[in-house]
């Protein structure tokens, strides 16, 4: 099993960034139930998912977590990661700011602690001391088990770790970046080395490119709200020649070509389980297969030259 510092983790990662927004309490609970079915027992979620919903607050996501694990009786099966510092008003990574967004999250979440518990983004307006003092003091207190960072740069990550190692504070274990088949140069040019020097996992979010790398962009008009971002890969040289690749593999493998891409990344170095969402049960059933998925040194290699 990967894992994330001392976590044992899946190999997928389920983003519930779709819970309480394109997929209803019903809808996520189904999703879940079929997650765990499976084998899988990590999810990813964030205390801002999804506050720009037309009636929503923020915390909708956590909220469907915390009553499906409640309803299941399985929080010790699962591992759960949230964010803070994204929520208009939890916003920033000031000390007193994460001690009560986390107060938040665990109740929102309906546990006593948080498996992993990310800075969502970097706040330049706080000093890091700060806010590695803040995550000690939640690991120390048994309310977090492991730390991570999300949308960091390679010199805030790289001086967050000195900080933590000058003054003996829990270090993040876990970067969340945006990387996939597609976004390959910001994460592999300066921060991969990083990660592998300083044994940090690497969690990708926008692991299927926006939905692009499911396949189902290839000039139809679809119904998703990540459409136009998704179809604007068609436009890269690369969109065309990555689909034709995924889609001779995922043929002679007699699986979707979602599992394929996730496979691909679920393989290179440092990553330890990419993250992919699904509002429906027919869209999770197209990821799972990358569970088990083990691509060949041949096929991996060409994926990776198509794509860069």
């Amino acid at each position: 099993m990967p894992t994330v510092g001392e976590l044992e983790v899946s190999p997928l990662c389920l983003g519930a960034n779709v819970f309480g927004w394109t997929a209803d309490a019903d809808a996520s609970f189904a999703v879940l139930d079929a997650f765990a079915e499976a084998g899988g027992t990590f999810v990813d979620t964030a205390d801002s998912y999804m506050f720009r919903v037309p009636g929503n607050s923020g915390g909708e996501s956590e909220t469907i977590i915390g009553n499906w694990m409640a309803a299941r009786g399985n929080r010790d099966a699962m591992v759960v990661a949230t964010k803070v510092g994204s929520l208009p008003q939890r916003a920033g990574l000031g000390g007193e700011n994460i001690k009560a967004a986390c107060e938040d999250s665990l109740r929102r979440l309906r546990t006593d602690r948080i498996d992993l518990y990310y800075a969502h983004k970097d706040d330049p307006d706080t000093v890091q001391e700060e806010t590695l003092d803040a995550f000690d003091a939640l690991v120390e207190e048994g309310k977090v088990r492991q730390v991570g960072a999300s949308n960091f740069s390679a010199a805030r990550l790289r001086s967050a770790l000195e900080i933590s190692d000058r003054d003996g504070l829990v270090r993040y274990a876990a970067l969340q970046p945006h990387y996939n088949l597609m976004e390959r140069a910001g994460f592999e040019s300066s921060l991969q080395d990083l990660l592998r020097s300083e044994g940090i996992a690497c969690l990708p979010y926008y692991a299927l490119a926006k939905g692009f790398l499911t396949g189902k962009y290839r000039g139809e008009r679809v119904d998703s709200v990540r459409a136009e971002g998704a179809s604007a890969y068609l436009e890269d040289p690369r969109g065309r020649a990555v689909l034709a690749v995924l889609d001779e593999i995922a043929a002679g493998y007699e699986v979707p070509v979602p599992a394929v891409a996730l496979a691909w990344l679920a393989a290179q170095d440092t990553v330890a389980a990419p993250i992919a969402s699904a509002r429906t049960v027919e869209q999770l059933q197209n990821l799972l297969p990358m569970l088990t998925l083990q691509l060949t040194d041949d096929e991996l290699r060409l994926l990776s030259h198509v794509s860069s």
